[in-house]
């Protein structure tokens, strides 16, 4: 059993993008993306700030949940971002 909660997370970068990523420590992988080490694309886009988070028990559900809201459109990202939208 994982003891670790997992976290899907999602930033906004200075151009305006998002970027959506997974960590088990979010705040921390949040200051890692702002210090250029969280990847290529928070480094190449800049970092702005994180704008949103869920929470998951297990590392595949946080996975799948990762990924489907990275195949999303900016608009439904943004509904999530904003609560506008339940049942995602």
């Amino acid at each position: 059993m994982n003891k670790w909660k997992w976290y899907v997370y999602i930033i906004e970068c200075l151009d305006q993008s998002y970027y959506t990523g997974m960590s088990w420590k979010p705040q921390l992988r949040f200051d890692q993306h702002q210090s250029g080490l969280g990847g290529s694309y928070t480094t190449k886009h800049g970092v702005k700030r994180l704008v949103y988070v869920e929470e998951y028990k297990d590392l595949e559900q946080a996975r799948i949940r990762e990924k489907q809201i990275q195949g999303w459109t900016r608009i439904k990202k943004e509904k999530l971002i904003n609560r506008e939208w339940t049942n995602l």
